[in-house]
C-alpha cells in the first residue's frame, strides 16, 4: 500500500528458514492449561484459520479498552467512596480476558492441526499481543482510581509490563528460543479472577488501606506486579542469555549487537518519562488514557520489528522512526525557555491537541506497517493471513515452515 516495503530480501530468505523453538516450564501451563486446550481444539472445524482465532482474542482486549473507556475515560471512578462502574462491565472485561488467553493458547495448536503453521501465525500472535500489554493493564487502573494510583505510577506500571513482554523477545534474539515466562499464565489468570471478585464483592475492595503503614491496595498491586518481574522474569532471562554464550547454543553477537534491541526500547522510555515528569501543563493528569495508548503504539512497533528481526534472524533497529515525531512534541511541550521565546507559555489545550494528534498519527502508521508486513508474508508464501489455503499439486512437495503460530 504506497508503495511502501517493509520486508527486505533478507527478511524475506530469514523467514524461510525460520524454525519456531520455545520451552515452557510452568507447571500451569503444561500440566494444566495445554491439556485442556487440545481438548477444546478438537471442536473447532478444520476449515477455520488459527489467525481468526488469535484476531478475535486480541478483539475482546480491544472491547474491553473501549467499554472501560466509556464508563471511566480520566481513570476517576473509583475515587468517590463507590465506584461508579457498573458491575456488570468488570464481570464483562474478566469473560473477555480468560477468552484472548485461551484462544491465544489454542491459535497455535490449530495452525499444528490444520497442517498451516508458519512464521506468519507466530508473527502476526506475538505482534498483537504487543498491543495487549498496554491494554490490559489499563483495565487494573480503574479499579484503584487516580487518588490512590495517580497517572504517572500508572506509566511507570506499564513500562514494567513493556519491560516484561520485550526482555522475552531480546532473549529470544540472542538465544534463538522461546522460553515462556511463567508469569503470563498467572497474571492472566489473576487479572481475571480479580475482576471477577470485583463484580462479587463490589469495587469498593481496592480502596481499603493499611492505616498504620499508610499503604493502600494500589501500592500492593504495583509491588506485585513490578516484584513479580524482578524475581521470577528478568534474572532467568539473564542466565539463559548467559548460558546461551557459555554453551555457544546462541546467536553469539557481540556485546553491543546483543545489546542492539535495547536501544530504541531505552530511547522510548527515556522520551515519554521526560514528556510525563516535565511537561508545562503535566498533561499525563490531562490525557492519560490517550497517553499510554500513545506509548503503547509506541512500543508495540518496536517490538513488532524487534519480532521481525528475530525471526528472521537479521539486525533489529537501533532507533524507531516513529519517534522523531514525538521527539519535536515533547520539544515542544517540555522547552524550558518557552515562554521567553514565544512570548506565552503553552496552552494546556494545544498540548492536548498535540497529544491527540500524534496518537492518530502513530496508530495509523503502526497500523499500515501491520497491515503491509502480513500482506508481504502472505504474497512471499502465496497464503491467506485469514483463510486456510490448500497448496497446488505442484507445490504440495515443497518443504514449508513446521513452527508453532
Amino acid at each position: 500500500m504506497l508503495g511502501v516495503k517493509y520486508l527486505t530480501e533478507a527478511h524475506l530468505k530469514g523467514f524461510e528458514k525460520y524454525k519456531y523453538s520455545s520451552i515452557d516450564t510452568s507447571y500451569l501451563s503444561v500440566y494444566v492449561m495445554h491439556p485442556f486446550w487440545n481438548k477444546c481444539v478438537e471442536f473447532l472445524p478444520m476449515w477455520l484459520a488459527p489467525n481468526i482465532l488469535t484476531f478475535v482474542g486480541f478483539l475482546m482486549t480491544v472491547i474491553n479498552f473501549l467499554l472501560l473507556a466509556y464508563y471511566d475515560w480520566d481513570f476517576a471512578a473509583a475515587n468517590p467512596a463507590e465506584n461508579t462502574v457498573p458491575r456488570w462491565v468488570w464481570s464483562v472485561a474478566a469473560l473477555n480476558i480468560m477468552l484472548y488467553y485461551n484462544l491465544d493458547g489454542m491459535d497455535g495448536k490449530q495452525a499444528r492441526r490444520t497442517g498451516t503453521s508458519g512464521p506468519l501465525g507466530e508473527l502476526f500472535d506475538h505482534g498483537l499481543d504487543s498491543y495487549s500489554a498496554v491494554l490490559i493493564p489499563i483495565y487494573m487502573f480503574s479499579l484503584f482510581g487516580t487518588d490512590d494510583l495517580p497517572p504517572y505510577r500508572m506509566f511507570f506500571v506499564i513500562w514494567n509490563v513493556f519491560l516484561n513482554f520485550y526482555l522475552t523477545h531480546v532473549e529470544k534474539y540472542n538465544t534463538g528460543v522461546m522460553f515462556l515466562p511463567w508469569g503470563y499464565d498467572f497474571t492472566m489468570w489473576g487479572v481475571s479472577i480479580t475482576l471477577f471478585l470485583t463484580t462479587i464483592v463490589g469495587p469498593g475492595i481496592w480502596r481499603y488501606r493499611l492505616e498504620t503503614y499508610n499503604i493502600s491496595m494500589a501500592n500492593i498491586f504495583e509491588v506485585i506486579l513490578i516484584g513479580s518481574g524482578i524475581v521470577t522474569s528478568h534474572p532467568i532471562i539473564l542466565k539463559n542469555i548467559y548460558m546461551s554464550y557459555k554453551n555457544k547454543t546462541g546467536k553469539m553477537r557481540p556485546f553491543l549487537e546483543a545489546a542492539r534491541p535495547m536501544f530504541a526500547f531505552l530511547w522510548l522510555f527515556f522520551i515519554t518519562t521526560i514528556w510525563v515528569l516535565f511537561s508545562r501543563n503535566n498533561v499525563i493528569n490531562l490525557e492519560p488514557r490517550i497517553m499510554f495508548i500513545l506509548f503503547g503504539t509506541l512500543f508495540s512497533n518496536i517490538a513488532c520489528r524487534l519480532i521481525v528481526s528475530q525471526m528472521s534472524d537479521t539486525r533489529c533497529d537501533g532507533f524507531n522512526i516513529l519517534m522523531w515525531p514525538l521527539v519535536a512534541t515533547v520539544g515542544v511541550s517540555c522547552f524550558p525557555w518557552y515562554k521567553q521565546v514565544m512570548g506565552s507559555e503553552i496552552d494546556a489545550t494545544v498540548e492536548r491537541l498535540l497529544v491527540q494528534g500524534l496518537t492518530i498519527f502513530v496508530t495509523v502508521a503502526h497500523l499500515h506497517y501491520g497491515q503491509g508486513v502480513v500482506r508481504e508474508m502472505c504474497s512471499h508464501f502465496k497464503i491467506r493471513c485469514f483463510k486456510i489455503v490448500k497448496p497446488e499439486p505442484a507445490e504440495q512437495e515443497m518443504e514449508t515452515p513446521e513452527e508453532i503460530v
